[in-house]
């Protein structure tokens, strides 16, 4: 190892190197590509720092003026690229390294700017790395070494054409380091196409994985999924906690709700731009926030050196997210705690996961209320300032609340200015599940016992079991293997059960009928048949009637519906159709009409003086408007459309006929003018009485009717 970075080891307090730190320094694995194996948490960022120094330092201490990068180093998110350029900082502070990061979410200006400066080692994420491979942006072609890490992750998250494009890029005469938490086919793959005999490195840390983490999976009803999360963080009240959640939808209800609670929360989703996300991490580290609800990809690779608690508001889909996500906690040497907020419908789903990364978590209910309040009494006893004297700038203060107010008032009044400070907790329903059923503990010393009767006689351990506690007098706890043989069957009972069982069978040594002798050995039990597979008797489908007592209708087609009576299958010509010909009717007593259609003769046309006489057709009138009514008085005369007055040129002629307001209309049958003041008949009452003084004529329309 450099001196420089065993220096810089010792400022930063490192005593001893990790398990992934010492396998990847040993000195026989210095310049070669290496598969490492190495879970979050574990110090592989400092490892594989230390691993890349031989490459790109060769014998020198220090690095020289800074041209084209020397060391690229991948990460799959930018809060991890970043943080892997904050170690690497420290970690190369004495040897004179620049480093630079290319990650998405920065001004790209500025980071050609640095690569135009110079860089030893970039950090980099593949989506932005290789829009500057591309632009030209960054020469590859003094590369020493290439490190990915995460490589799984990046896989995962859809960034493999990007890495193979950028190794593509990259000299073929370089040190190639892949870390990963798990090696699947597609890391494999990636391995023996871009590496060159490389070194399988698997750490002891991954036999026993997060042992500084303590596992709780806590039942809940399906509705107290979120109450029991702000329980959880009132009972711990962890400097720092992490809320994972599998949706941007799920972190934004959270934040929403926990924010309303009175907790200091802050979010991070892939929806956030570098900056907010920069922000809210940099609060989680100052102390202005103290919980982070996430999801999976936002969260990877975050490193808050004081996060206690980890919750899991929903399961992730596989073990090695939940790996992934409970080592956030626990690192450098901290104790941390894993939550799972597990609702019915999840419970198999939890113990799934759990036996796949092979974790064994304490199974409870999620705190109550009143748990939570014991918590913050035992909390607030604690608190160191109950044991230190009273300085000298608050004597004052304190002996004015002393004398004015008694011992219990100043409690009370502590009490409810403390709880002030902190969110209610949440009255939770029980969630009705039961404690996973244990492992079935070693059974101990034994005695077979063989039994009379075997498969040929129809023996089961079903059946064989209840029988034998019977007539011993024994639990179902103290049998503890039944196996049947062709004509045997064979009983394991516990030792300490023995003398019992032999006592209550007395001397006749039956067991309903069938003797039974105790065995000196156990017997060979892979030497007995395995039973006959017994299909089971299927019962013939519903093939009565409705009644089941008739069968189903079998017969031939031909008969009938009954069985009785024939189906009517005559043959088309026995029974002729109506087949008469078209020149009868139905009945056959009048022909159709048959003549051709050609040959039909039209209606005759009715003749010209078939017409009544007198009647004359008048052609018809052109549209437009129609002719003006007559003037009453002179029928020569006509009135304009309305009928209102005289028209212009027959007044002109006449000179003497007055103009009439309602002329033609209801007026005297004389023509002479209406009285004065007198206007059309309202009623028939005027109309009569109007009538009776015209002399009899009648009322109505003054106007004759036209004839023709």
């Amino acid at each position: 190892m450099k001196n420089a970075l065993s220096q810089a080891l010792e400022t930063r307090g490192y005593d001893t190197l990790t398990p992934v730190q010492l396998a990847v320094t040993q000195t026989d694995l210095e310049g070669k590509d290496m598969l490492v194996s190495a879970q979050t948490g574990s110090g592989k960022t400092v490892g594989f720092g230390l691993a890349i120094a031989g490459s790109v330092l060769g014998e020198a201490e220090a690095f020289g003026p800074a041209s084209a990068p020397l060391a690229l180093v991948i990460a799959p998110t930018r809060e991890l690229a970043l943080q892997v350029k904050r170690e690497f900082v420290w970690l190369y502070g004495n040897t004179g390294a620049q480093i630079a990061s290319t990650v998405g979410g920065m001004d790209m200006r500025d980071e050609r700017r640095a690569l135009d400066r110079g860089a030893h080692i970039v950090v980099a994420t593949p989506g932005r790395l290789r829009d500057h491979i591309m632009r030209g942006s960054i020469d590859l072609s003094e590369l020493k070494a290439v490190v990915l890490d995460e490589a799984d992750e990046m896989l995962d998250l859809g960034f493999r054409e990007d890495l193979e494009f950028i190794l593509s890029e990259a000299p073929e005469e370089r040190q190639t380091l892949l870390f990963s938490a798990t090696v699947p086919a597609a890391i494999a793959k990636l391995a023996k196409s871009y590496q060159r005999e490389a070194v399988r490195v698997e750490t002891v840390a991954e036999e026993k994985q997060h042992a500084d983490i303590t596992y709780e999976a806590l039942n809940v009803a399906q509705r107290d999924a979120e109450n029991a999360i702000i329980n959880v963080l009132r009972y711990h009240e962890a400097p720092n906690t992490i809320i994972f959640g599998n949706t941007r939808a799920i972190v934004n209800r959270l934040t929403t709700r926990l924010s309303n609670r009175g907790f200091a929360v802050v979010a991070l989703s892939g929806e956030l731009s570098q900056a907010e996300r920069t922000h809210a991490l940099q609060a989680m580290r100052d102390g202005r926030a103290r919980v982070c609800v996430a999801t999976d990809v936002a969260a990877r690779g975050i490193d808050l050196p004081k996060l206690d608690l980890v919750i899991h508001a929903e399961l992730p889909n596989n073990h090695e997210t939940l790996l992934h996500r409970s080592g956030r906690t626990g690192r450098a040497g901290r104790k941390g705690t894993s939550v799972l907020i597990v609702p019915p419908k999840a419970r198999k789903k939890a113990e799934r996961l759990l036996s796949w990364a092979k974790l064994s978590a304490n199974w409870a209910e999620a705190p109550s209320a009143d748990a939570v309040l014991e918590r913050d009494a035992e909390r607030m006893l604690a608190d160191p300032a109950w044991h230190e004297a009273v300085p000298e700038s608050e004597a004052s203060r304190v002996a004015m609340l002393s004398e004015a107010f008694t011992a219990e008032q100043l409690a009370a009044a502590y009490l409810r200015l403390y709880q002030e400070h902190h969110s209610a907790p949440e009255d939770l329903a029980s969630s009705g599940a039961s404690e996973p059923r244990a492992p079935r503990e070693p059974f101990g010393p034994s005695v077979w016992f063989a039994l009379a009767g075997g498969n040929n006689g129809g023996a089961e351990p079903r059946r064989v079991l209840p029988a034998v506690c019977t007539a011993g007098g024994l639990n179902k706890t103290d049998i503890g293997a039944i196996r049947i043989g062709a004509d045997e069957s064979y009983i394991e009972i516990r030792e300490a059960s023995v003398a019992g069982f032999l006592g209550s069978l007395g001397e006749a040594m039956k067991v309903e009928g069938a003797a039974i002798k105790k065995l000196e050995q156990a017997p060979d039990l892979a030497s007995l048949p395995k039973p006959a597979f017994k299909p089971r008797e299927s019962k013939p489908r519903f093939d009565k009637g409705r009644g089941g007592d008739k069968p189903r209708y079998d017969k031939p087609k031909g008969d009938g519906p009954r069985g009785d009576k024939p189906r009517y299958d005559k043959p088309k010509g026995d029974k002729p159709r109506f087949d008469k010909p078209k020149t009868e009717t139905p009945w056959g007593e009048k022909p159709r009409y048959e003549k051709p259609k050609g040959e039909r003769p039209s209606k005759p046309k009715r003749p010209e003086d078939s017409r009544p006489k007198g009647v004359v057709s008048e052609p018809k009138k052109p549209a437009g408007k129609k002719p003006a009514p007559r003037n009453a008085a002179n029928p020569s005369e006509r009135m304009d459309f309305k009928g209102k007055r005289p028209a212009r040129g027959a007044a002109a002629a006449g000179g003497d006929k007055p103009r009439w307001k309602t002329a033609g209309k209801k007026g005297p049958s004389d023509g002479t003018a209406p009285p004065k003041g007198k206007g059309k008949p309202t009623s028939k009452k005027n109309k009569a009485r109007r009538a009776a003084a015209d002399g009899g004529a009648k009322g109505g329309n003054f106007a004759p009717k036209r004839k023709g």
